[in-house]
């Protein structure tokens, strides 16, 4: 995967690059439950749309991409917004080696998890509990694994794995489903960091 996104990058093909921060982030941030604002990270953060918009709302947002030119972009882009959010290229598989604090308040991830190989999720999972802060939020979008996986794209996620994977040091509070995107099925996840 990390061949396909780096040359997505390259060629300007980003899809899921809409530039609008997504409706269930808008909604911790402003709605009427919304959070005290703090620390975010964003996993994958592309060319920093939400990183930008959280830092627009009181945030302060650290964003993480092992793409160069989607950090680039991102720094350009919190630049011509006025804000300043920190960006790192880096692997969020390996979090605790790039540097990026801890404490975290609200962790962000649209549409990383689901991208990562099976073998390195576990890796994913220890990096996010020990940067969170007991009590911190995660709002994590996935593509549903297909009986049949494609081998073009995201793996998504089976049925049952986010709650798996995520038992040790996160209760998994609500699973929405989202609406299919690229023909494939979607799912909204909200944990809180034990």
């Amino acid at each position: 995967m990390s061949v396909f996104f780096r040359a997505a990058y390259l060629f300007g093909f980003k899809p899921w690059d809409s530039g609008v921060p997504p409706p269930e982030l808008v909604a911790v941030m402003e709605g009427p439950d919304r959070l005290a604002s703090g620390k975010a990270l964003d996993l994958g953060c592309g060319t920093g749309t939400n990183c930008v918009y959280m830092a627009k709302h009181g945030w302060e947002p650290t964003g993480v991409d092992f793409v160069p030119r989607a950090i680039k972009a991102a720094r350009r882009k919190a630049a011509a917004a006025g804000v300043s959010p920190r960006f790192i290229v880096g692997d969020v598989t390996r979090l605790t080696e790039l540097g990026v604090g801890s404490g975290y308040d609200l962790m962000l991830d649209l549409g990383c998890f689901h991208s990562i190989p099976d073998a390195g999720r576990d890796a994913y999972v220890g990096g996010t509990t020990e940067v969170a802060r007991s009590g911190a939020v995660m709002l994590l979008f996935c593509f549903i694994r297909p009986a049949k996986p494609s081998r073009v794209g995201p793996r998504g996620v089976a049925s049952s794995e986010v709650a798996q994977r995520f038992a040790s040091g996160w209760e998994l509070v609500a699973e929405e489903k989202g609406r299919p995107m690229f023909g494939a099925d979607t799912a909204w996840y909200r944990l809180h960091r034990r």
